[in-house]
């Protein structure tokens, strides 16, 4: 008869993104029977997505600015990345045959840039490795005697595995998989998720309609954006950012979403300035916009002399009264401070990504929730966030392989109370 050290050896993994990958990955190249489920048709489509325009694997900065990106949940994040850091990310990518470099910005991208060779060598060293996938299985929560329900196109399917990770993403990009659906099957059984909210998120701003029709979609280059947060510690960036037909995204806003969403939440609006011309003091702007401008008009004095046009002049004009724009003291500080409140985050579901998630003061160190033994939870439905920049996959796959090892340390310690003969 086999001993429980050995039955206890069969593990589902419920989510194919990064993180249930890698906890796949973790658990079968230790001899665990590892079975994974996920509600889509295949697995990694958000990983496929994202890596569209580079596949932004990892970043090359230095340890401790990289492990301050996690913010509030850096202590949490730490030990993950430790074990399974940038350096360790780049040479399990070789393993597969993907070779990495470094950007100009520092960020780590395969040589080809795409995300689909990448994934497709993993899913063969997966299959190779004996993990089972089960695609269109959407996870229903639990039924009687503690095991998982699942919906599938055959019709409802129960299963009662050893041990459980869960890897089910955030709350944004629904139709990829990541629809926060699994919130209420944790919170009935008691486990506190923090509320999902947008990050790497656009924001709302009240555009004219004139201003919305004629620069929607137009990229602003070259500004910096400053603000006050709500614990009022002033943040400023220079940086890309796109107009959009409600309001503003792109790097820049991206890189500082987290605290302006949070200044959005304590105060309704966030008062932001942009710096149009950022390599210019306001003496040198002041000095070349009052210079005589002849015939000319000011749009064209604008251009010529502080090179501002474009959607830069469409902003100016957004904001400045059509007497303001005309006398140059105020257009020289607007230029400089542009004023503009942002209203509103844009929906979860139009998100890169989602903060909030399983609290980790519910977690023990290996990630297994404490109130339910033998569940554990990993990647992007944990309470953490970063900025873009290779910072969110890299803990995706850190937690992911954080889960699968404290799957092992459990089973380990169960096993020698329950053997049997």
């Amino acid at each position: 008869m086999k001993t429980d050290s050995a039955r206890m050896r069969s593990v589902a993994v419920i989510g194919g993104g990064p993180a249930g990958l890698m906890a796949a990955e973790t658990l079968a190249e230790r001899g665990v029977h590892v079975d994974l489920y996920d509600a889509m048709p295949s697995v990694g489509r958000k990983f496929l997505l994202a890596g569209k325009g580079g596949m932004n694997l990892t970043h090359s900065e230095p340890a401790d600015p990289f492990r301050a990106r996690y913010g509030a949940r850096r202590a949490q994040l730490e030990p993950m990345l430790d074990q399974f850091g940038a350096d360790a990310l780049r040479a399990w990518a070789a393993g597969l045959g993907i070779e990495t470099f470094v950007g100009s910005s520092g960020r780590v991208f395969p040589l080809d840039m795409k995300a689909a060779p990448l994934l497709r060598a993993w899913l063969h060293r997966l299959r190779q490795a004996g993990v089972n996938f089960h695609m269109r299985h959407r996870w229903c929560g639990w039924g009687e005697n503690g095991t998982l329900r699942f919906s599938t196109p055959e019709g409802e399917r129960a299963i009662h595995p050893d041990a459980v990770v869960l890897a089910l993403g955030g709350g944004s990009w629904a139709r990829l998989g990541s629809d926060g659906a699994w919130v209420p099957l944790l919170t009935r059984f008691g486990v506190p998720v923090v509320p999902l909210r947008p990050s790497n998120c656009g924001f709302d701003v009240n555009w004219s309609e004139h201003f919305r029709l004629r620069f929607a979609g137009h990229p602003l280059k070259s500004v910096a954006l400053s603000f006050i947060d709500a614990e009022h510690c002033k943040h400023q960036r220079q940086g890309e950012l796109v107009v959009t037909a409600t309001g503003i995204e792109g790097s820049l806003i991206y890189a500082l979403s987290s605290r302006l969403r949070d200044k959005l939440a304590a105060s309704g609006t966030t008062p932001i300035q942009l710096d149009l011309a950022p390599g210019w003091s306001l003496q040198r702007v002041v000095d070349e916009v009052a210079r005589p401008r002849g015939s000319r008009s000011m749009a064209s004095h604008l251009q010529s002399r502080v090179n501002i046009a474009g959607v830069k002049a469409g902003l100016l004009r957004e904001v400045l009264t059509p007497q303001d724009f005309m006398d140059p003291m105020r257009v020289a500080a607007a230029i400089k401070a542009l004023p503009l409140q942002l209203i509103a985050t844009r929906p979860l579901d139009e998100a890169i990504s989602s903060a909030g998630g399983v609290a980790f003061e519910a977690l023990d160190q290996r990630l297994m929730v404490r109130s339910m033994p033998g569940i554990f939870c990993a990647g992007e439905m944990l309470d953490w966030e970063a900025p873009t920049g290779g910072y969110l996959l890299t803990a995706c796959f850190a937690s992911g392989r954080a889960a699968a090892m404290g799957v092992l340390a459990w089973v380990t310690a169960q096993a020698p109370n329950n053997d049997q003969a």
